[in-house]
């Protein structure tokens, strides 16, 4: 029996796939340990695979005003992502190597996310192979396929320029990254391990081994400047546990009456959602429509009738139920999104979220409206639009019947499995 070791921080759309092929692999009768955030503990261990806890870098980081102001910054779509590196990943950098080389020992390989920038470092001083996965097309920042990036969402108007044009527009985020995460290269020199050829968010990221695209291939083809020993394996879908009585609930609801529509903002956006909930059930009211949302922690008042909050119910057991989801395009959310055979309208936020949702809005499913723009005006237009135009739920339908048989998880444990030999 082999034993593995995952790294990877942020939401539960960067927890679940690695806990599914965690548990792909235990099923294979090989060992497998995750190591991120605190806050994940129960979900992993729940789950039945070995945790190690490693600094809680995407968490709200305390209570209160300051807190939430801290996850506005990372939520930003402009600067968003220099404030996750420098304020974030880089301070803390030292404190997780630390925790990787412990938990390396013993372990066989060793498998990396693009924020778990100390596994190669650990990879090398123990002499052990590595496998970086990727969890999103825009993670590979592909000249031939440009993604809408955020912070520089002008450049995507430019794509018609080609990969000439976007190779020299790249090239310039790579020295602005780069000393971002000046930490990190002036830890890999004294720790006296190999320079990277390039940021760590970049080329910097992937292996020599073998390189994972945990996304499913409907979002995206392989593009002539992946790096070698790429493969595409499929979202490993994972929901987590629910409360019973909390769907049991959720069952007699639906049972009550006509299908309803299903808002959901994932683990992370969720924490900012402003207005949205105001929207939906606005927009609900408007359309006559029964609906289902999902609020997190968040606490609502008391809903019109035929409206229900749940904290958290599973999607698997919720989108497929809906006349229509409304999310906010994070990998995770959009994967079980994309396996519902339901219309979907997306109201992403950033990082990679918009080039999710543009990336949807091409296979015909999904309408789309930033968060930032949202209003129920706006949102019911969509929703009229995706409930009243046949081809979206046609296309919704065609799109589950094609990964309805594309199993992520074990394709990735599988490929695992076919390194260690």
């Amino acid at each position: 029996m082999a034993r593995l070791l995952f790294s990877t921080m942020g939401s539960l759309g960067d927890l679940h796939p690695y806990i599914a092929v965690a548990k792909a692999l235990l099923e294979r009768g090989h060992g497998a340990v995750i190591a991120t955030n605190g806050e994940h503990r129960q979900s992993v261990e729940r789950a039945g695979v070995g945790f190690v806890e490693t600094i809680p870098t995407a968490s709200v980081q305390g209570d209160g005003q300051a807190a939430m102001e801290r996850m506005l910054a990372v939520l930003t779509a402009r600067g968003g992502e220099e404030f996750l590196v420098r304020e974030l990943v880089m301070p803390q950098l030292r404190e997780t190597y630390q925790v990787m080389v412990e938990a390396a020992s013993g372990v066989d390989l060793l498998v990396s996310q693009t924020l778990g920038m100390t596994v190669p470092i650990v990879a090398e001083q123990r002499r052990l192979p590595w496998v970086a996965t990727l969890l999103t097309p825009m993670s590979f920042m592909s000249t031939y396929d440009p993604p809408l990036i955020p912070s520089a969402a002008w450049l995507f108007g430019l794509r018609r320029l080609g990969p000439r044009f976007h190779r020299a527009a790249f090239a310039m985020g790579r020295k602005q990254v780069f000393a971002w995460e000046a930490p990190l290269h002036a830890l890999r020199r004294e720790l006296g391990v190999s320079a990277l050829a390039g940021p760590a968010l970049f080329e910097g990221q992937y292996s020599p081994y073998l390189n994972l695209a945990l996304f499913d291939r409907a979002l995206a083809a392989p593009q002539p400047d992946w790096p070698a020993r790429t493969e595409i394996t499929g979202n490993p879908v994972y929901d987590g546990e629910a409360d019973p009585d909390q769907l049991a609930e959720f069952r007699a609801f639906l049972a009550e009456g006509e299908a309803p529509l299903v808002f959901a903002l994932g683990s992370l956006a969720v924490l900012v959602a402003g207005s949205f909930w105001e929207h939906a059930v606005s927009a609900a009211v408007r359309l006559g429509r029964r609906a289902v949302l999902l609020t997190g922690p968040t606490q609502l008042g008391e809903l019109p009738p035929g409206i229900r909050a749940f904290p958290y119910l599973p999607y698997s057991a919720v989108f497929p139920h809906a006349v229509a989801v409304v999310h906010q395009g994070g990998i995770g959310t959009l994967a079980r999104a994309m396996r519902s055979g339901r219309p979907q309208v997306i109201v992403p936020l950033a990082f990679d979220q918009p080039d999710n949702a543009l990336r949807t809005t091409k296979l015909g499913v999904a309408r789309v409206i930033p968060l930032r723009r949202l209003t129920a005006p706006k949102l019911v237009r969509a929703l009229e639009r995706v409930l009243s135009t046949p081809r979206y739920e046609q296309a919704a339908t065609r799109l589950t019947a094609e990964l309805e048989p594309v199993d992520g998880a074990a394709r990735a444990a599988e490929r695992l499995i076919a390194m260690l030999a």
